[in-house]
C-alpha cells in the first residue's frame, strides 16, 4: 500500500497553477450530511484544528462534496490526473476516503482510474454534453407536462424558494453553488411525480451534464443569470398550465444549460 502510494505521489501532474488547489468548500463541510457543523466538528479540520475521530463514510462524503464542488468550479482541470494522496494531502484527509470518493466519481463518469498514478479528469466533448441534453428531454419532458396537468398551483408556487436560490447563486456568480441548487428545484419537481427511479436517474444524467467540457470558454456571468431565469419562467408556466411554454422552456434549459 505504502509503495502504491509513493507511486502516485512521484507520477503525479503538477496542479494548475492557478486555482488548482482543491479546498473543501463551506458549502461541502456543512451540507446535508452535517447539519451545519462547524469545520472542526465535520471530520475535515479548518486550517490549526484539532480534528476529533469521526465515521469514515462521514469523511468520504464530504470529500466527495468537495471534490464535486471542485470539478463544476473548474479547480480540477479535464485532462489532469491527479493522486489520492496529494489530494487527501490539500483536504486534509488520509488518501483513502479520497480513494472511495473518486472511485464514486468514476461510476458517475466524471473520472477515470490511471493505475499506479490516480484519477484522470475526463475530457467531455460538446456532443456528449448535446447527447445528454437529449435524453434529458426525452425523460423528463412528458413527465412536467403530465405535472403541468395535474399538480395544484400551490405545489407550484412552494417550489418558489428553490428558484430564487438558482437565482441567488447565479447573482453571486457562484457556479458550484449554482449546480447544486439547480439540481436541487428539478428533483423538486420531478418529485411530484412520486417515482423514485425516475429521481435517481434524471439526477445522475443531470449530475453528468454538469461536469466541464474540454477547453470550455470562460462562464459568462450573464449566461449563469439568464439560467437561472429559465427556473422562475417555468414555475409560472407550470402554474398557468401553459403546456407549449412548459415544453419550449425545458428543452431550451437542457440544450443551452451552463449546469
Amino acid at each position: 500500500m505504502e509503495q502504491g502510494a509513493a507511486r502516485e505521489r512521484a507520477t503525479e501532474r503538477p496542479s494548475p497553477p492557478s486555482g488548482g488547489a482543491v479546498r473543501v468548500p463551506e458549502q461541502a463541510v456543512r451540507g446535508e450530511h452535517t447539519h451545519g457543523e462547524r469545520d472542526e466538528d465535520a471530520g475535515v479540520p479548518a486550517p490549526g484544528a484539532v480534528p476529533r475521530q469521526v465515521h469514515r463514510h462521514s469523511v468520504r462524503d464530504q470529500v466527495l462534496d468537495a471534490l464535486r464542488t471542485a470539478l463544476v468550479g473548474g479547480e480540477l482541470a479535464p485532462g489532469q490526473v491527479y493522486s489520492a494522496p496529494a489530494l487527501g494531502e490539500r483536504l486534509g484527509v488520509s488518501a483513502t476516503p479520497v480513494r472511495e470518493a473518486m472511485q464514486r466519481l468514476a461510476v458517475e463518469g466524471a473520472v477515470e482510474v490511471v493505475p499506479n498514478r490516480g484519477f484522470r479528469v475526463i475530457e467531455r466533448t460538446p456532443r456528449e454534453l448535446a447527447e445528454l441534453a437529449e435524453v434529458r428531454a426525452l425523460l423528463e419532458v412528458p413527465v412536467m407536462l403530465r405535472l403541468a396537468r395535474t399538480v395544484p398551483s400551490a405545489d407550484w408556487a412552494a417550489l418558489g424558494p428553490l428558484a430564487e436560490a438558482t437565482a441567488a447563486a447565479a447573482a453571486r456568480g457562484d457556479r458550484a453553488h449554482y449546480a447544486e441548487t439547480d439540481r436541487a428545484f428539478h428533483r423538486a419537481v420531478l418529485s411530484l411525480a412520486g417515482n423514485e427511479q425516475l429521481l435517481t436517474v434524471a439526477d445522475d444524467l443531470h449530475r453528468r451534464s454538469q461536469w466541464p467540457l474540454i477547453s470550455a470558454p470562460a462562464l459568462r456571468h450573464a449566461d449563469l443569470v439568464a439560467d437561472a431565469a429559465e427556473h422562475r419562467a417555468l414555475l409560472d408556466a407550470l402554474v398557468a398550465r401553459d403546456l407549449t411554454v412548459v415544453e419550449s422552456l425545458v428543452r431550451e434549459h437542457f440544450t443551452g444549460s451552463v449546469g
